[in-house]
């Protein structure tokens, strides 16, 4: 007799493919009061604080101040829809899902790098569907500034997309929507979003800067302001979206580690 050998084949990228993401996206939208919040909240938030005709008339930068709340409701737009796509995997945990992945070749990096791209994707939807609505509002800003503005906000969002994902599985999968919806609210008046940071004090204004909320801000409107040093948002986004991946991904391993 002779012994036969089977070799295993390990997936590349350790199973990111575009096959698992439109799996996971098909899946995504299933969830149609995630989706609808994150998309229309935003949009209907701009109308409500960003159109009246003072706005319209006052200048910032390049812009008017009702491009400078537009920015701002973009931001708080992708966060939403990023945060609440990463959370989702909290519905996975109470299904028992992310177990049973840990008894295929998935590697946990390939499995928030996956995650992170769902939630950017629904992130970008939330983004041009704000800045569309802006465009028949009263926005008023070049074009040019207007496209990185957006950019920013939805590329800056992937701290976001991080920190739901890392809170999906920290908090129980009931109670996560519940506690990350008042939580971002609080953060975005923390980190200078929907109120400007001169108008907090020196104290508040130097906490701000410490907040994930700032730094994505700030990167967001700065083609429309052009004011304060880049590398303090630069760093404060980088530095949340490594911790909270690394985080995730320790989740993720500490979750899974009965299997």
């Amino acid at each position: 007799m002779t012994a036969t050998t089977i070799e295993r084949r390990l997936p590349k990228l350790g199973g990111f493919n575009l096959g698992m993401i439109g799996l996971e996206l098909r899946r995504l939208v299933r969830n149609k009061r995630t989706v609808i919040f994150s998309v229309v909240m935003p949009p209907v938030f701009f109308l409500l604080f960003g159109t009246s005709a003072d706005y319209k008339t006052e200048r910032i930068g390049d812009g008017n101040a009702t491009a400078y709340v537009l920015i701002s409701m973009a931001v708080y737009g992708a966060m939403l829809a990023t945060t609440s796509g990463g959370a989702m995997v909290s519905i996975e945990r109470a299904a028992g899902w992310s177990r049973q992945l840990r008894l295929t070749p998935l590697k946990p990096a390939a499995y928030v790098a996956i995650k992170l791209t769902l939630a950017m994707i629904i992130g970008l939807v939330s983004v041009i569907v704000v800045n569309v609505v802006g465009a028949f509002f009263g926005a008023d800003l070049p074009v040019s500034e207007w496209i990185a503005c957006a950019v920013l906000a939805w590329v800056c969002a992937l701290v976001f997309a991080a920190f739901g994902l890392f809170m999906g599985y920290l908090l129980p999968s009931e109670n996560v929507m519940q506690i990350l919806g008042p939580a971002l609210a609080i953060l975005s008046f923390a980190g200078g979003l929907f109120v400007p940071l001169d108008t907090l004090g020196s104290t508040f204004a130097t906490i701000a800067k410490f907040t994930p909320v700032y730094g994505v801000g700030e990167l967001a409107r700065y083609p429309l302001t052009q004011s304060g040093h880049l590398w303090q948002p630069i760093l404060n986004v980088a530095a949340w979206t490594l911790v909270f991946s690394l985080g995730a991904m320790w989740r993720f391993r500490r979750d899974t580690a009965r299997v």
